[in-house]
């Protein structure tokens, strides 16, 4: 199997603290595989180190493309899309504005994204993202993403303290994006990872304690509750 992402013995401390202890785990190069584990295990900060967002040490390759000592935009420059936990939009700045400034290829896919998110890069362009609700921000940090062509596609709990309502609409979004796109999700609601994953990597304390198909472990309650101390409904 082709694989876009090998991570290998990836460590990373954020002010001095350990929080990735050790994480080795591959990304096929096609599909979606998600991160899972319970609150606080080093889910985020495995893909902050993988960016270099934060201080890491280990290996990571890129199509065979060794990245660990390049700087984020580097990285992001190479085809790796982000979306970020809690979205983190530029709230003073208009929908249309946070767009543009993702934009990093000279054709950039704008006609795909008001596709995917009409009322709200379309409908609302011109409005402060700051006014927007928490699922209207989350689209326009998708749009952000998928605006370019991307190798690899890193989504960070893309539907945290969203409605049950606009959880969906999320989870319709990055199906679609993962026909064109390989993508690495970190989520905690196993019925999104139900919907889109056929991979999972799941840590524990910094490091990865098991990987498999996803069908496997969603089919397996012990298992969940051993590995993410739920009973197969939603990740805690």
């Amino acid at each position: 199997m082709n694989h876009v992402l090998t991570v290998s013995h990836l460590t990373g401390t954020i002010a001095g603290q350990q929080v990735v202890e050790d994480v080795s785990f591959e990304v096929p190069a096609t599909g979606v595989t998600a991160v899972l584990g319970r609150n606080g295990v080093g889910k985020t900060s495995t893909i902050k180190a993988i960016l270099g967002l934060i201080n890491r040490s280990g290996e990571v390759t890129l199509e065979g493309r060794r990245i660990v000592h390049m700087h984020t935009h580097r990285i992001v420059q190479l085809g790796v899309g982000y979306v970020p936990e809690d979205r983190e939009v530029f709230t003073g700045l208009t929908v249309a504005e946070n767009i543009s400034l993702a934009v990093r290829q000279r054709s950039p896919r704008l006609d795909f994204v008001r596709e995917l998110f009409p009322e709200v890069v379309v409908e609302r362009a011109q409005q402060r993202a700051g006014t927007l609700s928490g699922g209207q921000q989350q689209m326009v940090s998708l749009a952000r993403a998928l605006v370019n062509d991307n190798k690899l596609l890193l989504v960070d709990e893309p539907t945290k303290g969203l409605a049950p309502k606009i959880v969906d609409e999320v989870a319709d979004v990055l199906r679609e994006a993962a026909k064109t796109v390989p993508v690495v999700l970190v989520e905690q609601n196993l019925k999104v990872i139900d919907l889109l994953a056929e991979r999972v990597v799941v840590i524990d304390a910094g490091r990865v304690v098991h990987t498999g198909p996803a069908r496997e472990l969603l089919d397996d309650p012990e298992r969940i509750q051993q590995l993410l101390g739920v009973h197969g409904e939603a990740a805690a």
